[in-house]
């Protein structure tokens, strides 16, 4: 992927070293069987209370991690500070809803605090609606890259671009429906949740159809997106980690959806194209 590698974004909020706290949300701790077949500790989000890139936990993070994998720090705050940027500039030419208002993405190390509660680095990044911010510990690279066996700057990308989709579905209400839908219909393979984040794939692959156009994407990037994608489908990860995939628990969708509908943004580049809640089965 082509980019500015002296990029600096007035979005990007740089807590790095500052340590966490908590936030004004409590969030639930729970042990769960991790996507290594590790037992350990999973802060789960609430629906409403924030949208985590993937439902796993135990990356094997260190809560003290500096993060960044193979790019310096300077290199990997330009990087995030790049994708943000040309991210939230093309949702301010593509957004439906009027004019678009910028998120913030936040990266920390370890744990920081949100109107959300703490976000940790073990669960991943995620988006906050209640302060709209998204949040992201670069460790998170590292995990992608190694564990998750999906490297390269496009797939890095590709999480943030999907974070802001969940910033396009608040703006546009949609986040707010979902919560207040029947618990029966947001959960399951074919529930309201797995359509939200497909939905947030979908975005993300608005976004990468936008970079193609502007040539800034390199010989490999698309597979690159489309790995990380398919590397984080609830099914694989389930079976990763129990050996068993239970499609009734899914909130995030298979890895088949998730490229799935990745591609149809990718392709159409066409926010109108993403609507995950009017097919019979996503």
């Amino acid at each position: 992927m082509r980019w500015d590698q002296n990029h600096k974004s007035s979005d990007v909020v740089d807590r790095r070293g500052q340590g966490g706290g908590a936030g004004l949300l409590g969030l639930i701790p729970l042990l769960i069987r991790s996507p290594l077949g590790l037992v350990g500790t999973l802060i789960v989000v609430g629906l409403y209370v924030g949208y985590r890139f993937f439902l796993g936990g135990g990356l094997g993070l260190s809560q003290d991690s500096a993060g960044g994998g193979q790019q310096t720090k300077d290199e990997s705050i330009a990087f995030v500070s790049f994708v943000l940027d040309d991210v939230q500039k093309t949702w301010e030419r593509k957004y439906p809803g009027g004019k678009y208002q910028k998120a913030k993405l936040v990266v920390f190390t370890g744990s920081t605090p949100s109107a959300c509660g703490t976000g940790r680095a073990s669960t991943g990044p995620f988006y906050c609606p209640a302060d709209r911010n998204a949040y992201i510990d670069l460790s998170f690279y590292d995990a992608l890259r190694k564990r998750l066996g999906a490297p390269g700057d496009f797939a890095q990308a590709y999480v943030i671009a999907h974070e802001i989709g969940h910033h396009v579905q608040n703006l546009m209400g949609t986040s707010a429906k979902v919560h207040a839908a029947p618990k029966a219909q947001q959960a399951g393979a074919n529930g309201l949740s797995v359509r939200l984040e497909l939905q947030a794939d979908c975005y993300a692959g608005v976004w990468g159809h936008d970079t193609s156009q502007r040539k800034l994407l390199e010989e490999g990037d698309l597979e690159e997106a489309l790995t990380a994608a398919a590397a984080i489908g609830d099914d694989r990860l389930q079976k990763q980690a129990t050996g068993t995939v239970s499609p009734e628990t899914f909130s995030h969708g298979t890895s088949a959806q998730r490229v799935k509908w990745f591609q149809r943004g990718y392709k159409s580049g066409d926010p109108a194209e993403c609507d995950t809640f009017s097919v019979p089965a996503p």
